[in-house]
């Protein structure tokens, strides 16, 4: 049991991220597959404008969720200026948008993938990149 508490302390902010990021994947799907049904008729392969504005509801959503729940949760941010922070936060962010929408045309548009093939590869690729800059850039611990 000892060993069990040590390894979950030694990786709780990787294992908390999967958590809350998982929890920002589901807030950001329904956003997404909501808006495809609501306002698309749900096309199992949407086109361009479509795949653009399913992009940025999804990122937007996400985005709303994924700040205030990794400052507090996983990297646990102490820091008093927290609207340089949330910028950092939504730069970085907008970085993977762009990462997100050119994975989302190339497979969904130009290749005819499924949507929900394609929100999935896009979303593992996504998560990764998300995880990796808010560690480095957005909320690094100052030594």
């Amino acid at each position: 049991m000892k060993k069990l508490r040590t390894l979950v302390e030694k990786y709780r902010e990787p294992l908390v991220y999967l958590l809350v990021g998982g929890l920002t994947t589901l807030v950001a799907a329904l956003a997404r597959f909501g808006v495809n049904l609501l306002c698309f008729g749900a096309p199992s392969v949407p086109s361009f404008r479509q795949n653009t504005v399913l992009s940025l509801v999804d990122w937007t959503a996400g985005v709303a969720f994924a700040y205030p729940t990794n400052r507090r949760f996983v990297f646990r941010s102490k820091n008093p200026r927290i609207l340089t922070e949330a910028a950092g936060f939504v730069g970085s962010r907008l970085s993977t948008l762009g990462l997100d929408w050119a994975l989302t045309q190339l497979m969904g548009t130009v290749l005819g993938l499924n949507v929900y093939v394609v929100w999935f590869v896009k979303t593992a690729v996504v998560f990764a990149a998300n995880y990796f800059l808010s560690k480095l850039f957005v909320f690094r611990k100052k030594s």
